[in-house]
């Protein structure tokens, strides 16, 4: 029998609940058992269409950059021209559309086809959170934009497309639907308390510290007590900054540090590259009030992996259709991310993982 029963735990950022069943993370797995990723990428490579110098599919030739690129996504989800939308404006009831205008820019994090964050120096980092904060600054000029949303998705487990280390920018006319969700939560909050939400909870977990994962002096990376996915984190200032390009020159190194060191830790939990998507969800822009005031800075890590490097998480069935629910507790989960090391350990994540 688990020490702990199935109970369920409170979510406050998105209002919800999250169903924990630690018994059945001892369940036989019969299910499907995913290929390890390749280990042997080629610091350049002649067939990928974002390392330098390389034509991508539309024609364009990309610089021969040495550090950090970003440029128009080639293939962009939102587009700046809605013209060609007017007839989806329709309030009709139950069957509502509106034209949705946006931005979508992609950044190579580095030249180098073969690296990803945990692989990458410090300082290499430092340089992709300009980037991303001088991108985001940069669409919240568009009067019309409403939110930026700085991305990753890494790992072909992870729905990334190319495996050259990469992001995106999208900059939507309005408030995507999770951090309008958050902004709900942040406001309520307030008027509740008086206070932030992150801080407060920030002050809970620094004194418990059963959660944290990695720390320094800017930032903090911790499974949260309401995490859904099994090594799920998040990463929040300690300063109650409001966006990126909000971060000093000092909290701008400990950002690049933490995602240095936390990345390394999930390659180092299964000695593979670990998949994940995260993404930055800070104060939405061009709005006016006090938007800026009540948000707090925090990236949401959201890996897909289960009990190995080859076994994921699905979110079907009950997760889907009742509540979100995990295989084990979020202190099990941060212990076991704490038990390995901070820096890459090339040698041993390279060999793959068993079940």
């Amino acid at each position: 029998m688990s020490a702990e029963p199935s109970h369920r735990r409170f979510n406050p950022l998105r209002n919800e609940w999250v169903l924990v069943s630690p018994e059945r993370s001892a369940r036989p797995w019969q299910g499907q058992v995913d290929a390890p990723e390749p280990q042997d990428a080629p610091p350049y490579d002649p067939a990928c269409y974002l390392c330098p110098g390389n034509t991508r599919s539309h024609g364009v030739r990309n610089p021969a950059y040495t550090s950090t690129f970003a440029f128009d996504n080639d293939y962009p989800a939102l587009t700046l021209d809605t013209s060609q939308l007017s007839s989806l404006n329709s309030q009709e009831s139950l069957l509502i559309a509106q034209p949705e205008r946006g931005l979508c820019r992609v950044m190579c994090f580095s030249p180098r086809h073969d690296l990803t964050l945990a692989r990458m120096e410090t300082a290499d980092i430092r340089r992709v959170v300009d980037v991303w904060a001088q991108e985001c600054a940069a669409a919240a000029a568009r009067p019309w934009v409403r939110y930026t949303l700085p991305f990753e998705n890494r790992g072909a487990m992870a729905g990334a497309s190319n495996p050259h280390p990469h992001g995106q920018l999208w900059a939507t006319e309005n408030v995507p639907n999770e951090p309008a969700r958050e902004h709900e939560s942040f406001a309520r909050y307030r008027a509740r308390h008086g206070g932030c939400l992150l801080c407060d909870y920030a002050s809970r977990e620094e004194r418990l510290r059963e959660r944290i994962v990695a720390e320094n002096d800017g930032f903090v990376a911790l499974v949260p007590f309401w995490a859904t996915w099994p090594f799920e984190t998040l990463v929040f200032s300690r300063g109650h900054a409001g966006s990126l390009d909000a971060l000093n020159d000092r909290e701008r190194d400990a950002l690049a540090d933490i995602l240095k060191r936390l990345t390394a830790r999930y390659d180092n939990l299964f000695e593979a590259p670990f998949p994940y998507s995260m993404g930055f969800h800070q104060a939405p822009v061009n709005s006016g009030g006090d938007a800026v005031e009540i948000w707090h800075l925090h990236a949401h890590v959201y890996p897909p992996l289960l009990r190995s490097a080859t076994i994921r998480k699905f979110m079907v069935g009950f997760e889907l259709l009742g509540s979100p629910q995990r295989d084990f507790t979020a202190e099990e989960a941060a212990a076991r991310l704490r038990a390995v090391s901070d820096v890459r350990d090339s040698a041993r994540t390279g060999a793959g993982a068993s079940r």
